[in-house]
């Protein structure tokens, strides 16, 4: 259990801080939209969906390695309350059609990423 708990909070940590790097890079493409948190969700999305896969198919993936790269490393590099405090920001601001945007891409181009990690993993 002890084990287990240190590869989640150090797949966190690397996930943690890869999200932050990409979202501090996506910043070049403007502030008022989202596009950091967007793309580390989809990332994280398809990410999950290929190790799920692969774990799936027994390529030799441990229980344990499985554990640090789903629930520490996605876990960490992907971000539904981020998610969730930026879609509120922009309907509060009367961004409606970003808000839309933002809510409606984020979820559909996270279960499509999702869906084809799994697909190419199989």
């Amino acid at each position: 259990m002890i084990k287990d708990i240190l590869l989640v909070g150090l797949g966190g940590f690397v996930g943690s801080t890869a999200r932050y790097v990409l979202s501090e890079c996506m910043k070049a493409l403007g502030h008022g939209f989202p596009w950091g948190t967007l793309a580390v969700n989809v990332a994280g999305s398809f990410l999950i969906g290929l190790i799920g896969g692969m774990a799936d198919r027994h390529t030799g993936l441990s229980a344990q390695w499985v554990l640090f790269l789903t629930v520490g490393v996605c876990g960490g590099f992907t971000t539904f309350s981020t998610f969730s405090k930026e879609s509120l920001l922009l309907l509060q601001s009367g961004h409606h059609w970003a808000f839309a945007a933002y809510v409606v891409g984020s979820v559909l181009l996270g279960l499509a990423a999702a869906a084809l990690g799994l697909w190419l993993a199989r």
